[in-house]
């Protein structure tokens, strides 16, 4: 498209060698220049949605499950896989767990120090297989 547009050529010759339908070019063409009503609704949808997620410290966290019951409640009538798809095109996803991750969901700071053992406990085995208290 851009190689028809940067050059001289007609459109019509261009198309016809490179195989392409011309009705393809055009449609395109066009959809570059007025986009979709789909599209313009998409964007509206995708600031509401972006409102809804800095709303407040941890809306961030927020999935499609939840950011489109928000718009229900708000009084958008929309579907749940749309508001999926919105998300997803754009990189916005929830924070989750993964099944089967180790580790929890807390960051630790890696330079705390442990906690002193005032009690100086003792938890080595006098001998393999025997276990007793700590003194």
């Amino acid at each position: 498209m851009s190689f028809i547009q940067a050059h001289d050529f007609p459109a019509g010759l261009v198309l016809r060698v490179l195989g392409v339908p011309e009705s393809t070019y055009y449609d395109r063409r066009n959809r570059q220049v007025a986009p979709s009503r789909r599209e313009l609704d998409d964007a509206v949808l995708l600031e509401q949605i972006c409102k809804i997620r800095a709303a407040h410290e941890f809306a961030a966290t927020y999935g499609s499950p939840r950011v489109w019951l928000e718009l229900r409640r708000q009084g958008v009538r929309l579907g749940r896989k749309r508001v999926e798809r919105i998300m997803r095109t754009h990189g916005l996803q929830g924070a989750h767990l993964r099944r089967g991750w180790k580790g929890g969901s807390t960051r630790q700071n890696p330079a705390h120090a442990a906690a002193p053992d005032l009690v100086e406990r003792d938890f080595r085995a006098a001998a393999p297989n025997r276990y007793g208290w700590p003194t």
